[in-house]
């Protein structure tokens, strides 16, 4: 998209230098810093980050046949009718 932004002379100059020394053009080098800098820092990443409480025991419940879902969702709950809810084709 085009557009149109005020650049410090200095930081242009700088800009077009970069430009030249990697054969891409201002607008690149522009949208690479742009990109750069709206992207994650590592300490946002590591904050996002979600730890599951786990039993220690792992492993499948015994009697869970994974390959059979209505049983795997009978035993999550997912069949059980809900009111409000219409019921299943």
């Amino acid at each position: 998209m085009r557009t149109t932004i005020d650049l410090e002379d200095e930081l242009l100059s700088r800009v077009k230098v970069v430009a030249a020394r990697s054969h891409r053009t201002v607008s690149a080098v522009v949208n690479d810093a742009v990109r750069r800098s709206l992207a994650p820092s590592s300490d946002e990443i590591r904050r996002s980050r979600v730890e599951l409480p786990v039993d220690g025991t792992g492993g499948l419940v015994p009697g869970v046949n994974l390959d059979d879902r209505e049983a795997l969702a009978d035993r999550l709950g997912d069949n059980e009718w809900m009111p409000g809810r219409d019921a299943r084709p």
